[in-house]
């Protein structure tokens, strides 16, 4: 962090900043220094100078916008959305190629006149070079976002603008635009700098698959349900397994410092699959998330692969999505009650008991249990077995939402609150929740410091939103849900022990579908739901290995495989051979009956754990389970899993 001598021009401070004067200073950030070094020194610049505004003529603009026509097309959407979310705040969005030439321009007509002042218009040259030290420019530069404030530009001529640029890669590794937002404003810009870098993110990764739409590609991340969002990783391949492209996530996943060490790699140097077995899986079970490790540390990820798409659809196919037909859609949205959710799980049916006897009283639930065992589902059921079912049923995400956005999010914000805030205002979750339910998924995510504002609306019933005074009081009934341990994270200071206990009236364990009781009957229901009114049959012994499979991911995973069965399988008959490789390569069928063994050192370990356990019980499978704190029907079936049979 440089300091800069207050009190005097504008061409003085920055002189004074290039020379490292500390005299009557205040602070500035270290890379607008940089920049300003470079004008000066590399440029020739002179901060004094009113730069004169430089704009290709008509038919060089016209051969730029042709050569990035598909990164235009794709962009122009996403640059409208970025405009309707900062309307009314004297905004212009602004995308520029390489050199800093800008080829498309959506203003805010408030902003009209500065706008034109400043050379802000298509056409216009805005590097570093030309321009100075500015958004697009220095982005262009420094290859990542960042914000451009005022006096942090180098020529006193754009001093009263504020920038937020973010740079959009090619899915090679190389910069091709960059994405700005710029007005007058004086007000912070932390809040639209979150939404340029969204937005900038979303055009590159369209880019990336109109541009690898001829190749395979792998679509992965540590957490299933972040697959198909902006965050999931996304590397193309060819036919014979190497990588012709990564996004930035993939990198980041990975812990790889740039594309170039990654391309030309085979699939295999990263993960561990085999060619063929990703090809395969991107023909026969497209769509489906699956386990995958990595090939280096061993991490879990869960991935999607995708077979080549020969047309681009200008970019609006979002990367990370699948297709579904009407009826699978229609199934997803359908309304469910409490007393669907079970089929003879003893863990299920008390909680399904205990939340029918709350249904009526103001007691907060809260939801534990891993990722995919259905939270969401059963918060949903409890909204509309409750006598608020016709009233709104508001959920949010507290994980992938930015943490700067949480705040307005849940909690609303009034006009003119913020930099980007629209002209309307927002009346945020809690209050659209009013007279209904209030869903906070992963609330263990939550920052530390809105979960004072999110106490306070519960003790008191009020909101108050961003830049309001004027409490507004809502009746709503919430439910939280969060795969994490909240009592360690109390224990870490991580989470307010206050709010813990205000959220937990009472807690419910959602059972991962391994140890469900009822898991073959679930795996029956489901499939007739995920079918959709056709009539699908499986085989016994399909069955059988699909109720034995260990299912990292829980339902949401189980869902997925039904869902790419059902559209694989021949004469509406699933059989072993439609099963995907996960569930029956290490399975044995004997007899009609598969068996699986243990095949690695986790599951011996746990083989041999329940033998111990077993022998010194003298086979008494009531004792052990009780010791173990599992079901018996659990523990038979990990007996028949591991092939563990009793000597009598």
């Amino acid at each position: 962090m440089m300091e800069l001598t207050t009190g005097k021009s504008h061409a003085g401070l920055v002189t004074d900043a290039i020379r490292g004067s500390r005299s009557g200073t205040t602070a500035i950030n270290a890379q607008v220094v940089e920049s300003w070094k470079r004008c000066f020194h590399d440029y020739e610049l002179d901060p004094e100078r009113r730069p004169e505004p430089i704009l290709v003529d008509r038919r060089e603009l016209k051969e730029r916008q042709e050569h990035h026509c598909n990164l235009l097309q794709i962009a122009r959407a996403e640059m409208s959305n970025l405009y309707q979310q900062v309307a009314g705040s004297g905004y212009a969005i602004l995308l520029t190629d390489q050199d800093g030439v800008v080829l498309n321009y959506v203003g805010d007509p408030m902003f009209t006149g500065t706008a034109s002042q400043s050379a802000l218009q298509t056409g216009a040259i805005w590097s570093e070079r030309t321009q100075g030290t500015n958004g697009m420019g220095t982005c262009l530069v420094e290859k990542r976002p960042l914000i451009i404030h005022q006096d942090e530009h180098f020529f006193t001529k754009h001093t009263g603008l504020t920038c937020s640029a973010a740079p959009i890669f090619d899915p090679t590794g190389e910069l091709v635009a960059v994405l700005d937002a710029s007005s007058d404003s004086r007000r912070a810009q932390e809040h639209t700098m979150v939404l340029v870098n969204m937005s900038a993110q979303l055009i590159e990764n369209r880019l990336f698959l109109c541009a690898m739409r001829d190749h395979y590609i792998l679509r992965f991340h540590s957490r299933p349900e972040f697959i198909s969002t902006l965050g999931e990783g996304a590397i193309a391949f060819d036919e014979n397994g190497r990588v012709k492209a990564v996004n930035r996530s993939a990198l980041f996943q990975l812990d790889k410092p740039d594309v170039k060490s990654v391309l030309d790699h085979s699939l295999e140097d990263l993960f561990s699959i085999r060619a063929q077995a990703a090809l395969d899986n991107a023909h026969q079970y497209a769509g489906s998330n699956r386990p995958l490790h990595d090939a280096r540390q061993g991490r879990r990820f869960f991935a999607s692969f995708q077979a080549p798409h020969r047309e681009c659809e200008n970019g609006h196919q979002r990367l990370g999505t699948t297709r579904r037909s009407p009826v699978l859609r229609g199934l997803e949205e359908t309304n469910t009650t409490l007393d669907s959710l079970e089929f003879g799980d003893a863990r299920m049916r008390r909680n399904v008991e205990r939340a029918k006897k709350l249904l009526e009283r103001d007691i907060p639930f809260i939801l534990l249990g891993e990722t995919g065992t259905g939270k969401d589902v059963f918060a949903n059921a409890v909204h509309r077995s409750s006598d608020r079912a016709d009233k709104p049923f508001v959920a949010v995400n507290c994980a992938s939402l930015p943490e700067s956005l949480i705040e307005s999010e849940l909690f609303g914000y009034r006009p003119g609150a913020f930099t980007g805030a629209s002209r309307e205002g927002s009346r945020g979750k809690i209050v659209q929740a009013h007279t209904g339910t209030l869903f906070l998924d992963e609330i263990g995510d939550m920052p530390l410091h809105l979960q004072a504002r999110l106490l306070r609306v519960l003790e008191e019933r009020e909101v108050i939103p961003l830049g309001g005074e004027t409490p507004i009081k809502v009746d709503i009934r919430l439910i939280s849900a969060t795969h994490k341990d909240l009592k360690r994270h109390v224990e870490e200071g991580s989470f307010r022990e206050d709010l813990y206990y205000r959220l937990n009236g009472i807690s419910l364990q959602m059972p991962p579908l391994r140890d469900r009781e009822d898991r073959l009957a679930l795996i029956k229901h489901l499939l007739s739901k995920e079918a959709g009114g056709d009539d699908v049959t499986i085989e016994e012994s399909a069955l059988a290995l699909l109720d034995q499979f260990e299912w990292p991911g829980n339902i949401r995973q189980l869902r997925n495989i039904l869902r790419t069965l059902i559209g694989l399988c021949d004469d509406n008959c699933i059989r072993v051979d439609d099963l995907p490789d996960e569930i029956f390569q290490n399975a044995d069928i004997e007899d009609g009956a598969p068996q699986l063994r243990p095949s690695n050192p986790l599951d011996i370990a746990e083989r041999d754990a329940i033998l111990r356990e077993l022998e010194a019980a003298h086979w008494n499978v009531t004792r052990v389970a009780s010791k173990l704190r599992i079901s018996r029907n659990t523990l038979y079936r990990k007996m028949k899993r591991f092939d563990i049979r009793s000597p009598r």
